[in-house]
């Protein structure tokens, strides 16, 4: 179950995290590292968030084939709908929004969207981060 530092910025672009994970190793099963990747991911600096968050496609654009998959919920349709929530966003937060997009479909995406833009900038940092550490989780479970 040796992952290598380059799988881990796969999952979670955050060399801090990856190091932190990869200082643990090894680890005694699945769970234990799941669980100290969940625990290292839960708090990131401003630099991390914004590095982590450069390394994601907008929602409803097209990134990689992960990314791709992610958000196979997301039609044309709402892709338009998706660009005008994700300027509104941008221009209220100053980032991208960033959501778990797998296992949900658009409508609920978007909903999550417009909820977000009434968050104070501390609630929106800190829903933004724990939706990292779910993406981080989820890809670092399809690797182990």
């Amino acid at each position: 179950m040796s992952l290598t530092r380059e799988q881990l910025l796969g999952c979670l672009s955050v060399p801090r995290w990856a190091d932190e994970v990869l200082s643990g190793e090894p680890y005694a099963d699945r769970s234990a590292l799941l669980a100290a990747a969940d625990a290292a991911a839960r708090s990131m600096s401003d630099p991390e968030l914004d590095q982590a968050l450069s390394a994601h496609p907008r929602i409803g654009e097209r990134g990689g084939a992960q990314s791709q998959r992610e958000q196979a919920g997301v039609d044309a349709s709402a892709a338009d709908r998706l660009a005008a929530g994700n300027a509104a966003y941008e221009e209220r937060f100053g980032r991208v929004f960033l959501i778990r997009a797998a296992g949900r479909d658009a409508d609920e995406i978007l909903a999550e969207l417009e909820r977000r833009l009434a968050n104070t900038d501390d609630a929106e940092r800190a829903e933004t981060v724990d939706n990292l550490r779910q993406i981080a989780l989820l890809r670092l479970e399809a690797l182990v």
